[in-house]
């Protein structure tokens, strides 16, 4: 909520190499997942993207009941620090244990075709069972704490740098597994997924003993007034909606935005690795997209404090849609290049607004709370309805992009496009939002 405060409140440098540590690694755990399970469930168990789609769904059933259950935990204890390490240390170990997988499904099947069925149904079980920790640590924990020790005039800065890691996350976790490539005589691409596994979940180890050191807990006020049970049901009743008008408007066009983000996100690498989009030379296009759409996000997330969400949140709306149109139409490296690069920095500037206004409307006495409601209409929502969609419009088209890759469909560039009309509603919420603006109204402390 705003504090009154009309100069910025300035953090420690301690605190923001922590908020950068915890977001960067948190982010590339959460891309190893997002999208490096991807290829490797269908690199080495030859999984159809329904697979994929079931994958994605689960982890997000996993991550919306872990974060409201340790959210209300954390705040009836007032602790936060304690989640974050314990999560972040355990989260490292369930990653390393995916360098198992493919040893321990071919050592318990009885031939070839039972060990890739063994280890899809494994790797989805695990990647719950990672998901777990990691949204206890970074889901719920993390960000609760970083709701706690901001304020409605650093929020931007601090979304804008936020919002940049789940994409740098992805250009260190792809660009280093390059170092680990193994091509086949046949020209086939693969990788030393046990080694990957075993660097990226030692990292995230080696984070959470640095956050044990450095990190100050927040201690927010317990809260003990209610049972454990009726705060978990406090954020989705009728009665805080009303007296949270605001914060209910920004998730509901968070949630539309994200999603239009799933439509495509699951397979967006899966899309520009096809052989006749850019191949293994994808790196070499996101990358530098990446870069630019970071830059952009960590320097409008500065705008953000100073405009307000309404105003702020018009271009990287305008820039995604752009990024879509272009995608969908354009298949040659440089049309790529251009679409991922409005594309990206349109999704990263648009998170930036929409988190840093869902902190500032979030009721600081039940900030874990928030994170659980939070992930269950921007995450839940999205990717049980997105990835379905672009599974759909892939599996039934037969024009621009489709094809068949082995025995299953590639995804078809209309996914983008489909991506862009579900963005286009995220207009109609924002009305609602705007119009809630003029009337003065935000949400009220109870």
């Amino acid at each position: 909520m705003a504090n009154g405060a009309t100069a910025r409140t300035r953090l420690k440098g301690k605190t923001w190499f922590l908020i950068v540590l915890l977001a960067l690694m948190g982010q590339v755990a959460w891309a190893v997942e997002n999208n490096f399970f991807n290829l490797f469930i269908q690199d080495v168990f030859g999984a159809s993207l329904s697979d994929v789609a079931l994958m994605v769904s689960a982890s997000a059933l996993t991550a919306t009941a872990t974060t409201l259950l340790v959210g209300v935990w954390s705040d009836r204890v007032g602790r936060r620090k304690v989640f974050v390490v314990a999560g972040t240390l355990v989260w490292g170990l369930s990653i390393c244990a995916f360098a198992a997988l493919q040893n321990v499904s071919a050592a318990l099947a009885r031939d070839a075709a039972a060990a890739a069925t063994l280890g899809i149904t494994l790797t989805i079980v695990f990647d719950c069972l990672m998901t777990f920790f990691g949204s206890l640590a970074n889901d719920a924990c993390f960000n609760a704490w970083m709701t706690d020790i901001t304020d409605d005039t650093n929020r931007g800065r601090v979304e804008g740098v936020n919002s940049a890691m789940p994409l740098l996350s992805m250009l260190l976790v792809f660009g280093g597994a390059m170092f680990l490539m193994i091509v086949g005589d046949d020209g086939s691409v693969t990788y030393n997924y046990p080694l990957f596994f075993t660097i990226i979940g030692g990292l995230v180890i080696a984070t959470g003993v640095l956050t044990a050191v450095l990190m100050e807990d927040s201690r927010p006020e317990p809260r003990k007034d209610a049972s454990y049970f009726a705060e978990l049901s406090y954020g989705f009743r009728p009665s805080s909606a009303r007296n949270n008008r605001m914060l209910y408007l920004v998730l509901a066009g968070y949630c539309v935005f994200a999603i239009a983000m799933q439509v495509f996100m699951p397979y967006y690498v899966l899309y520009l690795r096809l052989p006749y989009i850019l191949g293994e030379n994808y790196v070499l296009v996101m990358a530098p997209c990446i870069i630019i759409a970071a830059v952009f996000t960590i320097l409008y997330g500065r705008q953000v404090d100073r405009w307000g969400f309404s105003k702020s949140v018009i271009l990287p709306l305008v820039f995604f849609l752009v990024g879509c149109g272009l995608l969908t139409a354009l298949s040659d490296m440089a049309g790529v290049f251009a679409g991922s690069m409005f594309m990206l920095a349109g999704y990263l500037g648009a998170v930036a607004c929409f988190g840093a206004a869902i902190r500032n409307n979030t009721p600081l006495d039940r900030v874990g709370l928030y994170q659980g409601v939070r992930i269950f209409m921007v995450v839940l929502v999205p990717m049980l309805v997105g990835p379905w969609i672009g599974s759909s419009v892939s599996a039934s088209s037969g024009v621009v992009g489709f094809g068949v890759v082995g025995d299953g469909f590639a995804p078809s560039s209309l996914i983008f496009a489909a991506g862009a009309v579900v963005a286009l509603f995220t207009f109609v919420v924002l009305f609602f939002i705007r119009r809630e603006e003029r009337r003065g109204k935000g949400p009220e402390q109870e």
